[in-house]
């Protein structure tokens, strides 16, 4: 009920007596599980915001990346999930929000699998993944009116690479400055 309400009539216009009614319960039900409606909308967000799949291992940190980095645009970008998105944004408070940390967590994972393989090339630390990856995807979902096409991934990875002092894999061409 409330990613309807959400997509409908944007976050603004929402709230908790209309989630209920939406939902067929009381409102008193509501307030006693979540408090109010950011709580409310905090957790719907992490949920929804949070794909639920195993993350890329073709035993290449690139393309590891640009997968993961892929699949985050594609669920994102689903109208529901970028109305979530920017209902959280607004809401953000002085802490890091749990798909921030579950973000930085799968970073983490992935930077993990490489470095568990024995890898000795320059890797990203999973700030610079944050920073250079998740984040201008987020920010252009949030702020931007184009769409963000899946192929930004790539370009997104590339750049990072390029940062860290990876050559680009073979057949790619480097990034334009």
């Amino acid at each position: 009920a409330l990613e309807e309400l959400v997509a409908e009539q944007g976050r603004d216009q929402v709230t908790v007596p209309a989630v209920a009614e939406r939902a067929g319960v009381r409102a008193s039900r509501l307030y006693r599980r979540w408090g109010d409606l950011a709580g409310l909308l905090t957790e719907t967000a992490t949920h929804r915001l949070d794909p639920q799949r195993p993350l890329p291992d073709t035993g290449d940190l690139r393309a590891d990346l640009t997968a993961w980095a892929r699949e985050l645009i594609e669920h994102l970008s689903q109208p529901r999930c970028t109305s979530l998105l920017k209902a959280a944004s607004a809401l953000a408070t002085g802490r890091d929000a749990d798909c921030l940390c579950n973000r930085r967590a799968e970073a983490n994972a992935l930077i993990a699998n490489r470095r568990a393989r024995g890898d000795d090339v320059p890797l990203p630390e999973p700030r610079q993944i944050i920073d250079h990856v998740v984040a201008p995807i987020v920010f252009r979902l949030i702020f931007g009116a184009d769409p963000v096409k899946p192929s930004f991934a790539q370009q997104l990875v590339d750049e990072l690479f390029a940062i860290v002092g990876t050559a680009p894999s073979e057949g790619r061409a480097p990034p334009v400055a």
